[in-house]
């Protein structure tokens, strides 16, 4: 039977997103990030297990949103690292959902999409096409154009069949911006599944202020 689990990476300081403590615990509608991130993969159904990472530093941080499918493991000095510890953890999915903590907007509808996916493929993940126009640019000046066809700004969760994930992670040297561009490298398949606009990651501190827009929307506050 596929079961499916999700690996949650929270164990980055965040410094871009300002504050006086990394953005995972910054309070969004009187919760910290995290709780909101942590009770999307919670109360969706077809989530069998939830591992999140977190620093070393952080590890009893989280226990006020941890429910018996949950667990928590200490992240390494890096992403990747992080993500491989959070892999190792998983004991109850032939599947598995990555995500980055700093994007709790995320939906039912989009996870339920990536785990569709995973059905016919190794590798699953949500992006949304590119319809700006795209400049290169240098010391503040235009330089010149981008064809924009093709292009698509990548999202989480990104899904994976469990032991495929694993494998590629192992074999990967580092340095990549996500785990799809690891699974690519290893050779795996990764299809691409429509995205969500406001499956937004809080990167800079006025992102907070967007995240509560969406929030209360949701919520009729």
């Amino acid at each position: 039977m596929t079961k499916t689990a999700a690996v949650i990476v929270a164990a980055g300081r965040g410094v871009r997103a300002g504050g006086a403590e990394p953005k995972q615990w910054q309070a969004l509608c009187g919760k910290p990030v995290l709780a909101h991130t942590l009770a999307a993969f919670q109360s969706h159904p077809d989530i069998a297990q939830i591992v999140v990472v977190l620093h070393p530093d952080d590890m009893m941080r989280a226990d006020a949103y941890l429910d018996a499918r949950t667990q928590v493991v200490a992240g390494g000095p890096e992403r990747a690292a992080s993500v491989r510890n959070g892999l190792r953890m998983v004991d109850d999915a032939t599947q598995v959902l990555i995500h980055d903590v700093a994007r709790p907007m995320i939906t039912h509808a989009l996870i339920s999409r990536v785990i569709d996916a995973l059905a016919t493929t190794t590798g699953a993940a949500p992006a949304l096409a590119v319809t700006d126009a795209l400049w290169t640019g240098k010391d503040n000046r235009v330089t010149g154009t981008q064809d924009r066809r093709g292009l698509y700004r990548a999202q989480t969760p990104q899904g994976f069949d469990l032991k495929s994930i694993i494998a590629a992670h192992d074999a990967h040297a580092g340095g990549a911006a996500d785990d799809v561009e690891v699974a690519r490298a290893f050779g795996l398949e990764v299809a691409i599944v429509p995205g969500d606009e406001d499956n937004l990651k809080i990167t800079l501190p006025e992102d907070f202020a967007r995240a509560e827009r969406i929030l209360r929307g949701r919520d009729g506050h």
